[in-house]
């Protein structure tokens, strides 16, 4: 068995990580570039995307983590590319749901493929184990292997 890390080799584990995250995101914020989408941009493409019927501004802030007045931004710019549309809640006149329109939803799974290749693009100097090695231990951390 290991001994415990100290201290200081937590926190430069911590450091790395980190690291790894914003060279990923870098990557991404790159590719994104092309069609000059930002990364908050492209995280509420995606999560509308999930949403079948559409759903509030004040939802979409939630799964986001922002300020409503932020989202609402956020959908203003994309409404003003054609990416998405709002329409009245049928549930709910008062409310607004945003939905991705057709062009949105071609522009989701073109920046799947760019998020994907970025991953790669950073990733790819391990094996093949070693990404699978790396993937068991993310999930883990991150809660989703319970």
């Amino acid at each position: 068995m290991a001994p415990p890390e100290t201290e200081h080799e937590v926190h430069a584990t911590g450091d790395l990580v980190m690291a790894l995250a914003r060279r990923v995101r870098r990557a991404y914020a790159d590719a994104l570039a092309e069609w000059h989408v930002t990364p908050s941009q492209s995280r509420a493409l995606r999560v509308l995307s999930a949403q079948a019927g559409g759903t509030r501004p004040s939802a979409l802030a939630d799964v986001l983590r922002i300020a409503p007045r932020s989202a609402t931004e956020v959908v203003d710019a994309l409404e003003e590319r054609g990416w998405v549309g709002r329409s009245a809640d049928p549930t709910d006149r008062r409310a607004t749901l945003i939905t991705l329109t057709p062009d949105g939803l071609d522009l989701v799974a073109r920046i799947e493929d760019v998020r994907r290749d970025a991953s790669e693009q950073v990733l790819d100097v391990l094996s093949a184990e070693q990404r699978r090695t790396l993937h068991g231990i993310l999930r883990i951390v991150v809660g989703e292997d319970q």
